[in-house]
């Protein structure tokens, strides 16, 4: 079997996903390729377990001060160049397309018919979770921007609803605690607002990955460029991690034992309702401004036990490689009963 693998590059928890499913899918026999849409061609990095993978411009979300400027998103989505590029991609010599919320792929597929299953924590979001209830186009906005013929959400609990448990990777590093130090990942927000945010706490470490170009250092607070291994190390290392409330992060913190204070992205729906779900979890401290308040409360407070998922990856492959016969429903009942046993 050989599939195409788009992935909607916006978010790193986008390619984090892809990372952990190629192991699993070339472990079950298939053949995968990827295209990547949703940032400049220049701004991927640590791509190489990819091999040759494809770019396409596709459709990204443009921020200002951590909230969605939708006028100038709308003004730069450039749609004869989406589909030019839907139409000038050749499915032909593939069985499946998987999309991970990648809209140039799952486009490509409807129209050429082509197999197709969605795999993204957005897909979840076509089921009423907390935080969804007064936003009735949501499912019909997302099955618009990147439809498949069968949908594979992913959540941290099911919600009676034909949703999977994340895929996480975290055997990369073994994990410790470090008490004093602190992972801070905000890319959206302004980096000097942080930093006076954080300076106060001078018997703390913080880390801050930003996109910059060179590291620097502020008394105990360092901005490092974005670097995937050694965020990964970090986050196995630190004691807690102060972030935004993408589905990734969130997830491998929790894995790991992780305390988490988090700020939803502002008019960011997704982030919104991930935020209510971790309040009810007992997951994480919300924030939705730099309180200096909620911030003392959060560092002296206990790190959380790791909450356990099973190897959604290497189900979902099996699945793919049987032909995706079954049920998603059936699917995603039996992942979860793994969460024990995997």
């Amino acid at each position: 079997m050989r599939i195409l693998y788009g992935v909607q590059a916006t978010g790193n928890g986008h390619i984090t996903r892809a990372r952990t499913m190629l192991p699993a899918l070339q472990t079950a026999g298939i053949t995968v390729d990827f295209l990547f849409s949703g940032r400049d061609a220049g701004k991927y990095f640590d791509m190489e377990c990819f091999g040759k993978y494809r770019t396409r411009r596709g459709f990204t979300f443009h921020l200002e001060q951590g909230r969605i400027a939708w006028p100038r998103t709308l003004t730069d989505l450039k749609l004869r160049e989406f589909w030019h590029d839907v139409n000038r991609l050749n499915l032909k010599h593939y069985d499946l397309v998987v999309t991970d919320f990648e809209p140039v792929s799952a486009w490509a597929a409807t129209k050429q018919g082509v197999p197709s299953v969605g795999l993204a924590h957005q897909y979840a979001l076509r089921y009423p979770l907390p935080g969804t209830s007064n936003h009735f186009l949501l499912r019909h906005g997302i099955t618009a921007f990147a439809p498949a013929q069968k949908y594979l959400g992913i959540h941290w609990l099911q919600f009676g609803c034909p949703i999977l448990p994340p895929l996480i990777q975290t055997d990369i590093h073994t994990p410790a605690t470090d008490d004093n130090f602190i992972l801070v990942y905000l890319p959206f927000d302004n980096l000097n607002l942080i930093c006076n945010w954080l300076a106060p706490y001078n018997h703390y470490r913080f880390r801050i990955y930003a996109p910059v170009s060179n590291p620097s250092k502020q008394n105990r607070i360092e901005i490092l460029p974005l670097s995937r291994p050694a965020f990964q190390h970090d986050l196995a290392n630190c004691s807690g991690v102060i972030s935004n409330t993408g589905f990734g992060l969130c997830s491998e913190a929790m894995t790991l034992g992780k305390k988490i204070l988090t700020r939803p992205l502002p008019g960011q729906i997704e982030q919104q309702s991930n935020a209510i779900i971790l309040q009810q979890m007992q997951r994480a401290t919300i924030m939705h401004d730099f309180d200096a308040d909620i911030l003392a409360l959060w560092l002296d407070s206990p790190a959380p036990p790791r909450m356990a998922f099973p190897k959604t990856a290497s189900h979902i492959a099996s699945w793919l490689a049987d032909g995706a016969v079954e049920s998603v429903q059936t699917l995603a009942d039996m992942i979860w009963q793994k969460t024990e046993t995997d």
